[in-house]
């Protein structure tokens, strides 16, 4: 049996980040469980940049400013210590990030650039063109390769193992060959990602953010935080929902209306196309409603216009951009505007950490960090360039104390962990013999389709409940599912099938707990409750698993400094 003191489970920045750091207790042995290649992990999708208030253009930006713009941002649902915690660690994780080799783009006097980005104060936003976490990714990757940390590449994790409120191990599968495998450790950190994928309509997620690490978290006992809150990106390409960085509009790009107006101006005046997400968003989406966007349904857009910037600025700062434009609508920026509408974007909600200096969960040994982790630092809504901070400040304390909680921890020998991988393996094996009444594709384009249109952008309460029931059906008809493949080598039928099931229950999870939340805050826009409702509802969800549906209660935001006022831009 495989044993590891601690585990991390995905291999995104955030949980490289946290291999890195526990890589450096060299008595404990540390390994990573991934279901794709590290350097495929979407952290490499992320484009515009990591805030940090390094002051390198404007010399009044602080840590402070930043934590009032990220509590503001938040729609004053993150916990405020959290956030201060965050924006005071940034600085120092960017210069560690910097020594560690990542190729920040420089300004003319060699300090790191930084760009504007939506709800900021000050240009924070340092970035690396516009392939900032691609170029995270690689560089943590190379350097946990360097400490020697063990990968399990192409694993599929589907159990969390826990006895008596403590982790035992976990239940994966290596995709390569089909054998189920129990791991053995101390400590995991799960470091997932996100769910976006339950919008499969128009989302900018890769095809492997199902939430996996949420809705294991969630079945073994761990509550989901805020899983309401859902960030839909205002800049998708028109066809497939990819990202356009908000380092577009930071550079200066336009929003266009098909009356050849800056629309913004009418939504936040002062900020305009650099707003917060979930405004900018939700202006788009009336603009498209209300007949001055181009095209009709789901292909009705609006422009992004870089074209006032020149070629010689789109080139040096957003070359990835002007190739997806191209391959993906046939348009060059630099000669065309780019067609683009809001798109499935971020988790705000997650596994529910208790303890943000750690990262720990309910569940001894058990950590999370990155967007399957709600801390919470974002609130109601993520403020860009904050996830790549996320997941660098969170994933090195993480790791740490992890490996202190496996320093301190006898191993047990008396869990019969061999048990569970029986089983695992009986259960799996009786799935793949398994004949399906159901089409698997059935099922998840009806819930991407059912949680666009009812528990999208804009919300009200009949839309919610008509989801919520028909995630109800949806779960029943997934029982009568089966893989449709009984063979073991690279059976990726059977991993499609396994994530559908999670997806069920996070969409699940989501529609109850917005069709509870009778306010508008953040992301969360209710048509029907379009007022922010401090007194009832400054307080964050837990969705703990039943077989019925989520058991929902509330617990208190933690504030400090920041008392809720009303948020305008």
């Amino acid at each position: 049996m495989l044993k590891y003191d601690v585990l991390i489970v995905g291999a995104g920045g955030a949980g490289l980040m946290a291999a890195l750091e526990a890589s450096k207790a060299k008595d404990v042995k540390v390994g990573v469980v991934t279901k794709v290649y590290p350097t495929r992990s979407h952290t490499g999708a992320a484009q515009g940049g990591i805030n940090a208030a390094l002051a390198n253009v404007d010399a009044s930006d602080s840590p402070e400013v930043h934590t009032f713009d990220t509590v503001k941002g938040s729609d004053y649902l993150g916990d405020q210590d959290a956030i201060e915690y965050m924006c005071q660690e940034a600085p120092k994780r960017i210069y560690e990030l910097e020594h560690l080799g990542v190729p920040f783009s420089r300004l003319p006097d060699g300090r790191i650039a930084q760009r504007p980005f939506g709800g900021a104060g000050f240009p924070r936003t340092c970035y690396a063109a516009d392939k900032t976490g691609h170029v995270i990714l690689h560089t943590l990757y190379e350097q946990c390769l360097r400490n020697d940390v063990e990968f399990l590449n192409e694993w599929f994790v589907k159990e969390l193992i826990v006895d008596n409120g403590e982790v035992k191990g976990v239940i994966a599968i290596d995709i390569r060959n089909g054998e189920v495998h129990a791991i053995q450790t101390k400590a995991v950190i799960f470091a997932t990602g996100g769910y976006a994928r339950v919008y499969w309509v128009r989302n900018t997620n890769a095809i492997g953010s199902t939430g996996d690490g949420m809705a294991i978290c969630y079945r073994a006992g761990i509550p989901l935080k805020d899983m309401e809150f859902v960030q839909f990106h205002p800049t998708g390409l028109r066809s497939t929902g990819i990202l356009v960085t908000e380092g577009a509009r930071g550079e200066g790009g336009y929003l266009i209306n098909n009356k050849g107006e800056r629309f913004m101006e009418k939504y936040a005046p002062e900020k305009m196309e650099l707003a917060p997400r979930d405004m900018v968003a939700r202006a788009m989406e009336t603009e498209i409603i209300e007949g001055r966007g181009w095209g009709e349904g789901m292909m009705a857009y609006v422009h992004l216009d870089l074209r006032h910037l020149g070629a010689k600025k789109i080139k040096e700062r957003l070359p990835q951009i002007r190739m997806l434009a191209i391959d993906f609508e046939g348009v060059d920026p630099i000669e065309e505007p780019i067609p683009v509408r809001p798109t499935a974007h971020y988790s705000m909600g997650g596994i529910h950490v208790e303890d943000y200096k750690t990262s720990m969960t309910p569940v001894k040994g058990v950590y999370a960090v990155g967007e399957c982790a709600c801390v919470s630092v974002h609130g109601a809504n993520r403020l860009g360039g904050n996830s790549l901070l996320d997941l660098v400040v969170f994933g090195k304390p993480a790791g740490a104390a992890a490996v202190e909680y496996a320093r301190n921890k006898p191993e047990d020998t008396t869990f019969n962990l061999k048990a569970e991988e029986e089983r695992a393996r009986k259960e799996i094996e009786e799935l793949l013999k398994k004949e399906s009444k159901e089409n698997i594709n059935d099922i998840r384009i009806e819930m991407a389709q059912t949680m666009w249109d009812k528990v999208g952008i804009f919300r009200e309460e009949k839309p919610m409940l008509e989801a919520i029931e028909k995630i109800k059906e949806l779960k029943e008809r997934y029982k009568n599912l089966a893989p449709g493949d009984s063979g073991k080598l690279f059976n990726t039928a059977l991993i499609n099938y396994l994530e559908l099931g999670f997806l069920l229950d996070l969409a699940e999870a989501i529609a109850i707990t917005a069709e509870m939340r009778k306010e508008s805050r953040g992301a969360h826009a209710r048509r029907d409750y379009p007022k922010r409702d401090d007194e009832n509802f400054l307080k964050h969800s837990l969705s703990y698993y039943t077989e019925d549906g989520p058991k929902v209660e509330y617990i208190d935001v933690r504030i400090t400094k920041y008392e809720p006022q009303e948020r305008k831009y």
